[in-house]
């Protein structure tokens, strides 16, 4: 008797084992909340970035896309466990801070005005920002402005006080929406705005607007990759969060994001690695 209850109770010990190590391979994966920029999801990079590093550590990225502002709130407050954005300034604040811990470079392109192919303002081939921005508030060319706290109104801020310029009236209108909506309203507006050139080339066919001044060196766009500090919020996941800044900023990684193209233009350039991409 006493032989066969150690038999059950073997029998039964092994079913239990059996059943973790079964939930334990069917587990879902381990979530790592991403905070970015909407210009990086709109761009469609992170759609190729990820998916390997998924496959790769068995981790699921879940991407939150808002304006580096609302970005930065949300590792502040510990709501992600990570943020990749583009505004150099607010990202060493973040740091500085405590906020955050271990900022890399990630990659950069560059932000572009855009506007209406008849060009009231006269700005086009205007490697000069500054000169831009006068000439179109001094003919009050209708201006849309994301309005969002984003890297890129951070950017256009700057530029206009750069300029000596405080924009306001009708001309000028912000919006408090993301790159994509933005667009679309300086499309049907038929009016200029600033953006990242990686957005524009993933709506270039969606928009009528041009490119009209580029080239400033004030306009150059870089993106850095940090973790929510681990000892200011205990519950993120540092560990997933280096993982995937390794994994980014790894040559497997820059390789990815130096050769993805929208209309067979690269969209970011690595900036981790330097990498010799073919064009």
């Amino acid at each position: 008797m006493l032989m066969k209850g150690n038999i059950i109770f073997k029998i039964v010990f092994l079913f239990a084992v059996s059943m973790i190590l079964i939930s334990s391979v069917y587990a879902s994966p381990a979530h790592l909340k991403l905070a970015t920029t909407t210009s990086t999801e709109n761009s469609g990079l992170l759609g190729v970035l990820l998916p390997p590093f998924e496959e790769k550590f068995g981790i699921k990225v879940d991407v939150i896309a808002v304006g580096t502002g609302q970005a930065i709130k949300l590792g502040e407050n510990g709501d992600v466990d990570m943020i990749l954005v583009h505004a150099r300034a607010a990202e060493d604040k973040f740091i500085e801070e405590g906020y955050g811990v271990n900022r890399r470079d990630v990659m950069f392109n560059d932000f572009i005005i855009l506007g209406p192919s008849n060009d009231p303002a006269g700005i086009k081939e205007e490697r000069n920002v500054t000169l831009a921005l006068k000439k179109i508030a001094d003919c009050k060319a209708y201006f849309v402005s994301r309005g969002d706290d984003s890297g890129t109104h951070k950017k256009e801020k700057i530029l206009w006080q750069n300029a000596k310029i405080s924009p306001e009236g009708e001309w000028y209108m912000e919006i408090g929406q993301g790159m994509g909506a933005t667009l679309q309203v300086a499309n049907e507006r038929q009016a200029y705005v600033l953006c990242d050139r990686g957005t524009f080339l993933a709506y270039k066919d969606k928009i009528d607007i041009i490119i009209l001044s580029e080239g400033d060196p004030l306009l150059f766009n870089p993106y850095g990759i940090m973790a929510v500090n681990p000892a200011r919020c205990p519950h993120v996941k540092y560990i997933e969060a280096m993982q995937l800044i390794a994994w980014v900023t790894s040559g497997e990684g820059q390789k990815i994001i130096g050769e993805y193209k929208k209309e067979g233009e690269i969209l970011f350039h690595p900036m981790a690695i330097e990498l010799v991409v073919s064009e």
